[in-house]
């Protein structure tokens, strides 16, 4: 799968946060820029060592994690 070839996590690296491999760039910080409204471009441009499918495994690999995430509280 390409997103766990691109992202990396080690606790040596950014405190164990998953980063793009071979950066010290955060998912974290690719996807606050997202949320953000800033295009995958503006990402880009901002984080040159990076590339768009760099940007696409981030999103996926938080898509990953909300699909493992089952346990969520009942409203009402």
């Amino acid at each position: 799968m390409a997103t766990m070839e691109r992202i990396y996590a080690d606790p040596k690296v950014c405190s164990g946060k998953p980063v793009i491999r071979g950066t010290r760039i955060m998912v974290r910080n690719i996807l606050s820029m997202l949320k953000a409204g800033k295009t995958a471009a503006e990402v880009l441009q901002s984080y040159p060592g990076i590339t768009k499918e760099d940007i696409d495994a981030a999103v996926d690999y938080a898509i990953e994690l909300v699909d493992e995430v089952r346990l969520l509280p009942r409203a009402g």
